[in-house]
């Protein structure tokens, strides 16, 4: 066994993490290995950590590589450190798990973060709103909007519609709208909401912003999920705020074929030719320009 296989504890923060199968090859198409991961985990956690912090946390694992198998965690699994912070929450009405809890773990800081990408979390995913001090669900903080093309419909596609939906949301006086390649095919859209709606009040606002768009723009965009019209426009998926459901963390890595990120993106960008970036870009990006989420 070469060293790199052997299990290893390190100290992250104060806490002892270990670290297993750390030359694993995560990404065969590039060779991007489980180390690497944990590396760009570590070096983005000034960034990602404050949108993890007090968010329950989905993630989708990759035990052997995003070729093999992969399944979606809700629950904090055995064998978690015992000094990582989770809470039994009620699963939300909709959900898959609608009448159970669900015992989720919170990633508030590095040593969790690293633990997850230890386990082969590549993906993770949080709700729109957070947990209060006193354990409680507290009403959203973000709206957001998925853009999903329809080939041949791409991220030009998406860069339109994503302003088209800015445009709306300052025009009702949400003015902080940040656009986020998503690391796959298309696009989010995340707007700062002062916390004074329930889940179901912004999901219903931001099914009316979806199906006016629609109306006004019926060539390139869709606000319902309808196979037969999606070839060539966007859907803006507002189904994303129900409490139950969940998005792509920004600045998480996707389990794709290559390793690409949620990536914040300056407005000027958004335009034709806008391209998804991996890791090092992203880390690049935020030792010039800092975090674009940032309060």
């Amino acid at each position: 066994m070469s060293p790199d296989q052997q299990p290893q504890w390190v100290e992250v923060g104060g806490r002892r993490v270990r670290l297993t199968h750390l030359d694993r090859v995560l990404y065969p198409s590039t060779g991007f290995t489980k180390a690497e991961m944990i590396d760009y985990y570590s070096r983005v956690a000034d960034a990602i950590l404050p949108q993890l912090r007090d968010r329950p946390v989905t993630r989708i694992r990759f035990p052997e590589s995003v070729d093999g198998e992969r399944f979606f965690e809700k629950n904090t699994p055995r064998g978690a450190p015992e000094w990582l912070r989770h809470q039994v929450l009620h699963a939300s009405p909709g959900s898959d798990d609608e009448g159970t809890t669900v015992d989720f773990p919170f990633l508030d800081d590095l040593a969790g973060l690293v633990w997850a990408a230890n386990q082969g979390a590549i993906e993770l995913h949080t709700p729109q709103w957070r947990v209060g001090p006193r354990g409680g669900v507290r009403p959203p903080d973000r709206l957001v909007v998925d853009l999903d093309p329809g080939p041949p419909a791409g991220l030009d596609e998406c860069a339109q519609v994503a302003h088209l939906v800015a445009d709306r949301l300052a025009d009702d006086g949400l003015t902080e709208s940040v656009p986020v390649t998503s690391g796959s095919k298309g696009m989010q859209l995340y707007a700062r909401l002062d916390g004074r709606r329930t889940a179901m009040q912004v999901r219903e606002y931001a099914r009316q912003v979806a199906h006016d768009l629609a109306a006004q723009h019926p060539a390139l965009v869709l606000a319902t999920m309808k196979r037969s019209v999606r070839p060539g426009k966007v859907l803006i998926d507002w189904s994303q705020n129900h409490p139950a459901k969940t998005t792509v963390t920004p600045y998480s890595l996707r389990g794709r074929d290559h390793p690409m990120v949620a990536a914040p993106r300056h407005w000027d960008e958004v335009t034709a030719g806008l391209v998804q970036l991996g890791p090092d870009e992203v880390l690049d990006r935020l030792a010039a320009h800092g975090d674009l989420l940032a309060t």
